[in-house]
């Protein structure tokens, strides 16, 4: 099997990875795309001794931590929240943080993190630490729940809770989503992509996004389908059946750069 065979079915999850650290779709992917190019220019970089999803990230996460891409050269932002997230890119994701995002969301080992990241096995268990430590003391928020199950929507309402914030309502349909959105402002929202009535919830954010800038969280049991880099897509996605710690990781992520935002401004 020849290099792009090899790591072809990880790349999506590669863009959903980038995506975590940066804030932001296209700032994300650009990162993937040089990764792939420099990969192109020079196969001997790639770890052919370690599994090719870990050996993926590794080339990835030493590209992130020595290459700073040209955010002048991407396409216009395509909400005020990606703009931001790139204006922040000098502060983001720090590498406890990255080994939080790699075993919460990319369900890594942590011998695979310690691998991807260049540390050993006790240095990859402190940084693991570190980020439990720091999302501790992240301040509480108001969350909008989208989702038309139930039963996910009750697990979603106890998760959030559990970490500190306050639920302000759960809408399973477009109209439901919008009014409560308008109701009172969330500091965050968690979306589905298919609701009750047959809408988008893609389609209930893009409306919110037109009138406010708020972080979103996207569910799905389709990653696949919006991680192509072929259009605009999400910045955070949680994966059906997700795990308790997959919900904390990137409601922590997004509420880190909020924090780096409202710092910034």
């Amino acid at each position: 099997m020849n290099l792009a065979e090899l790591i072809a079915p990880h790349i999506p999850y590669l863009r959903r990875f980038a995506r975590s650290l940066t804030g932001s779709q296209s700032s994300g992917d650009a990162y993937v795309s040089a990764t792939l190019e420099a990969l192109v220019a020079d196969r001997s970089i790639f770890p052919t001794d370690l599994d090719p999803k870990v050996a993926l990230y590794k080339v990835f996460s030493q590209l992130w931590q020595s290459v700073d891409i040209n955010l002048s050269d991407l396409p216009p932002a395509a909400d005020a929240w990606e703009e931001q997230a790139r204006r922040s890119l000098k502060a983001i994701a720090p590498l406890p943080r990255q080994a939080f995002l790699l075993v919460a969301v990319e369900r890594f080992t942590h011998g695979e993190g310690a691998q991807i990241l260049g540390v050993d096995d006790a240095g990859f268990a402190e940084l693991i630490e570190t980020a439990s430590l720091e999302m501790a003391k992240q301040v509480a928020t108001t969350v909008l729940i989208i989702e038309d199950e139930p039963l996910i929507a009750m697990d979603i309402e106890q998760m959030v809770e559990s970490l500190g914030h306050t639920v302000t309502g759960v809408a399973r349909t477009h109209k439901e989503a919008i009014d409560l959105f308008n109701k009172r402002r969330p500091g965050l929202v968690l979306a589905d992509i298919q609701l009750a009535d047959g809408s988008s919830g893609i389609d209930a954010v893009n409306d919110m996004l037109r009138t406010a800038s708020v972080p979103v969280i996207f569910i799905t049991a389709f990653p696949e389908r919006l991680l192509t880099g072929e259009r605009p897509e999400p910045a955070f996605l949680v994966t059906k059946p997700f795990q308790p710690d997959m919900v904390k990781a990137l409601v922590s992520q997004v509420l880190f750069f909020s924090e780096q935002m409202e710092e910034a401004a």
